[in-house]
């Protein structure tokens, strides 16, 4: 029986969405911020827009995983 290694193991994969997510964070709450001066309206749009993005995020990669283009074809 082949057994296939992961390309990337699942916690290296949720490490790297969270601390992405953390960087967004704070660049949503930086330019918002920096656009209006006011940080309940900074703290408001980041929230929102960490929510909608991150449903978005879910969706485009659901529809990504069922395309084969620009994947390796690995004999097994």
């Amino acid at each position: 029986m082949d057994r296939h290694e992961p390309l990337e193991y699942r916690i290296r994969s949720l490490t790297k969405a969270i601390t992405y997510r953390i960087i967004i964070l704070v660049l949503d709450f930086a330019a918002v911020f920096f656009l209006t001066g006011r940080y309940e309206v900074a703290l408001g749009f980041m929230i929102v827009s960490n929510v909608y993005t991150s449903i978005a995020y879910y969706f485009h990669e659901r529809v990504w995983s069922g395309i084969a283009w620009g994947r390796k074809v690995t004999a097994g």
